[in-house]
């Protein structure tokens, strides 16, 4: 347990996780400094709240306040070569992540779930099967609720499920969860990490301090790059895997099957449960390995698990008019997860392509052609939008037509306009938003109010019409 009463301590980054992290350190007693190098409407709210509680902030600061610290917690947006951090680490401070912060105040088991995408959607599932099992949990970690905004709720829980991304592990010195779960691992966050090998290093913290007795449930591809880097994984180790049959929980059929001792055979029939797609055959299989390794009865696990349904913005069906689907996939940050929404949505007549793709945002270092062939499969126009629109549309244009519009809203029209019955409208951005939206629930929630806007086009025998939907 951090002894703080009376100690000065600096938090650098005042998002959500710094802002709790700073309550966090006030309820321990420590005399609070907070610094961030933005100064926004938001921040600047957040700062008024903050000073109410006895902490000292600046903002729009890119050095130290003067004065001598004993401890500084970093949000894990501020990347470590930041000149606030490059000072604070010459002046010998100790330096610990808001994830670190938070899990060494918690006082119960940690579930840990990391990877590139499916982190929420998978975190939901275990929690509800714990919680189907009448066993206290709580997930946390995401920027709605930080680990550090619940730290003490955690004495009358059983297990704090957290979500944690490579940023975040960045920051880990002691850090151990009881069961860690690695969902995938594709390039994400080029902007901040040299390569795909280093953002892979990055996510390996989940496992560094692990022990014999603790759980590792790893997709199968993911292990094998963390092998390849050799990054070890010393916990108990359960993979899984839709593609590959040699992993202790495999997809055949639509059956999720297992060779574990004592535990093989078919688990759960996918077919049967909400969740589609491959991704979410995996995420199931992640749930279900936790619960295996918590002796969860299975009967319990599929029970609970064949109701369970993605959330807003991951694939999120927002309409159907005229037979043409509207798709939200806003949480769609990397091209991985547009691949596995292009799996997902539903084929054209006799396979034709027959989606109409929303993408673009900001640029954080990606590679847009690993997605091409599933394009020129899939994709009958894509609708560009945002700051790296013409970098996509550089890659994509092999693939598939490509058109850049001024704004989501008018890649809504444009799509809306073009799309006939079969087809599906897909907004999955493939890039963060933070260059035109606050996150990606605000462009969801944008998107969704323009797919209302539109009116359904009256089918009178109109040749121009062709059955296309028009809007207002």
């Amino acid at each position: 347990m951090l002894k703080l009463d009376n100690k000065p301590v600096l938090v650098i980054g005042l998002g959500g996780r710094g802002q709790a992290a700073c309550e966090l350190l006030r309820r321990l007693g420590a005399r609070v400094v907070g610094v961030d190098c933005r100064d926004t409407d938001e921040l600047r709210s957040g700062a008024e709240k903050l000073r109410g509680l006895g902490v000292e902030v600046a903002l729009g600061t890119v050095l130290p306040p003067p004065g001598d610290f004993d401890l500084a917690v970093l949000g894990p947006a501020v990347p470590a070569n930041s000149p606030v951090v490059l000072a604070v680490k010459a002046a010998g401070v100790p330096m610990l992540g808001e994830l670190e912060l938070g899990f060494q105040t918690a006082k119960c088991l940690s579930i840990v779930i990391s990877g590139t995408n499916g982190k929420s959607t998978t975190a939901g599932l275990i929690e509800r099967l714990l919680v189907h099992n009448h066993r206290k949990a709580l997930v946390a970690g995401h920027r709605a609720r930080p680990v550090c905004s619940v730290a003490d709720q955690t004495k009358d829980l059983d297990f704090l499920i957290l979500q944690a991304n490579s940023f975040q592990l960045e920051g880990t010195e002691f850090f151990r969860p009881a069961v860690a779960v690695l969902l995938n691992l594709a390039p994400d966050h080029l902007d901040r990490y040299a390569d795909a090998a280093d953002y892979a290093r990055a996510t390996a913290g989940l496992f560094r301090n692990q022990q014999a007795f603790d759980w590792a449930i790893i997709q199968r591809e993911a292990l094998s790059c963390l092998q390849q880097l050799i990054l070890p994984v010393p916990a108990k180790t359960i993979t899984f895997s839709a593609t590959d049959p040699a992993a202790d929980l495999y997809l055949d059929r639509g059956l999720v099957i297992s060779r574990i001792p004592n535990w093989s055979g078919p688990l759960l029939d996918t077919a049967h449960c909400q969740l589609r797609g491959p991704h979410n055959a995996e995420n199931l299989m992640a749930a279900l390995a936790v619960g295996h390794a918590l002796r969860l009865p299975l009967e319990n696990m599929v029970e609970s698990l064949k109701t369970c349904t993605s959330g807003p913005h991951r694939c999120e069906l927002v309409s159907e008019m005229e037979g043409v689907q509207f798709i939200n996939d806003a949480k769609a940050a990397n091209v991985d997860a547009l691949q596995k929404a292009l799996l997902t949505a539903r084929s054209g007549p006799g396979g034709e392509a027959n989606v109409w793709l929303i993408a673009g945002g900001r640029d954080q270092g990606l590679e847009f052609h690993d997605v091409g062939p599933a394009l020129s499969r899939r994709v009958k126009r894509a609708f560009l939008i945002g700051e790296a629109s013409e970098k996509i549309r550089a890659a994509w244009s092999l693939f598939t037509p490509c058109q850049v519009t001024a704004s989501l809203l008018e890649a809504v029209a444009e799509a809306a306009k073009s799309a006939v019955s079969g087809d599906v409208v897909l907004f999955s951005p493939a890039c963060p938003g933070f260059d035109q939206f606050r996150n990606y629930q605000h462009r969801g929630e944008i998107f969704c109010q323009a797919v209302k806007s539109i009116r359904r086009g009256a089918l009178t025998g109109d040749p121009h019409m062709n059955g296309k939907i028009t809007t207002a």
